[in-house]
């Protein structure tokens, strides 16, 4: 057969109808996070951007390791208020979020808690410090990572308790983490053998002078005033009672305190005092490498407290996890998630090795800190002193029976 110009022409018409098909690599599955916390309220400098940034430190360190999967991030302000919070976290959860990570204010975490077991998703806790996550409301969804209410209890008012502090009077603020916490340290106390002399409940958030309550507590008589607290209602009321001279005749005792309230307080006036965290950014060489990597996302203006240390290490566990089993997998059901959680063993370099309960409360230690006097610190950020060491078995709440959710090892 004599092929002609018009069989050469008549085959590349024919041909330009047919598709062509090309092999396409399949797109890896997408885990979606969001960081719900509080951009511009009390807690914003002690959570905030810089969990947000701390949070994204987890997932660019993971990236780099080509997990098999992508991350989705979004970030934002629930004004401390549990119904914007339980808004967001519904919405969100509605447009495929797989976890809900941060959470401060306790009320706002409770609630999103509860939606999180109700559509069988996930909330990763790292600054939410009541006890009743995971104990009273416990959910096989909800993780808290390193902190609550007992373990500031039985760290700061034991201590405070053995040097022989033993009356006490709390400014406390008005809402299920002020209550926690001041009704922990009351039966420290009382076990203790000491005497509660009053709770003083101001309104939360709206309160900034607090004058009135520091006066309240300064006439009880009482040796030690619990603060019970945090954020800048902290700061507030560790200033004012300086400038009442109440730190003259009582000990002032921050339940909870963070390394921006002493910070924004400053050396001269926060020296000598007492808290305790699980982590602190100077005191080994494992926390000053995390310190290190994550400052260029913070900025120098704001070094990792204990809640941003968390939402990185909770941050970074949960996508470990996520690798173990497989992206597809881990996106089915929240509850499993968390239970394989539980069954891997933590570490990280702001915790080192830890571990996770069955009811969700992570198991690490806390230490004893004191403010550093000026003449002590060796920088700006330089304020603390590791004074002992409390192991987790002494610091965590007691395990209740209805919180002995799966544990999975595979």
């Amino acid at each position: 057969m004599t092929i002609t110009r018009r069989h050469i022409l008549g085959s590349a018409a024919a041909l330009s109808s047919v598709p062509i098909l090309r092999a396409r690599a399949a797109s890896p599955p997408t885990i979606s996070v969001g960081v719900l916390t509080d951009l511009s309220g009390t807690y914003r400098d002690n959570t905030g951007p810089t969990s947000i940034a701390c949070a994204q430190q987890a997932i660019a360190e993971i990236a780099a390791h080509s997990p098999g999967f992508t991350v989705a991030f979004r970030s934002a302000d629930h004004q401390n208020k549990p119904d914007v919070a339980s808004s967001i976290a519904r919405q969100w959860f509605d447009e495929g979020v797989d976890a809900i990570i941060d959470v401060p204010t306790s009320s706002v975490a409770l609630a999103v808690s509860q939606i999180a077991r109700e559509k069988d998703k996930i909330m990763l806790n790292a600054s939410a410090a009541a006890m009743e996550i995971t104990a009273d409301q416990c959910s096989p969804n909800t993780i808290v990572w390193c902190f609550d209410t007992y373990e500031k209890a039985h760290s700061t008012g034991g201590a405070l308790m053995k040097q022989g502090k033993t009356s006490w009077v709390f400014v406390t603020a008005d809402y299920v983490f002020g209550h926690s916490l001041a009704e922990q340290t009351a039966d420290v106390v009382r076990k203790g053998g000491g005497q509660v002399k009053g709770d003083i409940r101001y309104p939360f958030p709206e309160t900034t002078d607090f004058s009135g309550f520091l006066q309240q507590a300064a006439a009880s008589g009482a040796q030690v005033l619990g603060l019970a607290n945090a954020g800048l209602d902290t700061v507030n009321c560790i200033k004012q009672a300086d400038e009442f001279g109440l730190n003259k005749t009582m000990t002032i005792a921050p339940l909870i305190m963070f390394l921006q309230d002493v910070h924004s307080v400053g050396l001269k006036t926060a020296q000598g005092l007492i808290t305790s965290e699980p982590f602190y950014w100077n005191m080994n060489d494992r926390t000053r490498a995390f310190t290190k990597r994550v400052l260029p996302r913070i900025g120098t203006n704001n070094y990792p407290s204990q809640a941003h240390a968390a939402a990185y290490a909770i941050t970074l566990h949960y996508l470990k996890t996520v690798h173990a089993m497989g992206a597809a997998n881990a996106k089915k059901s929240g509850r499993a998630t968390v239970a394989r959680m539980k069954g891997l063993p933590t570490e990280d370099d702001a915790f080192g090795k830890g571990g996770i309960r069955a009811d969700g409360r992570g198991e690490f230690p806390s230490y004893l800190l004191q403010v550093k006097t000026p003449a002590e610190s060796t920088g700006e950020w330089d304020l603390y002193k590791v004074m002992a060491t409390t192991p987790a078995s002494e610091v965590l709440h007691p395990l209740l029976d209805k919180c002995k959710f799966p544990v999975s090892s595979a």
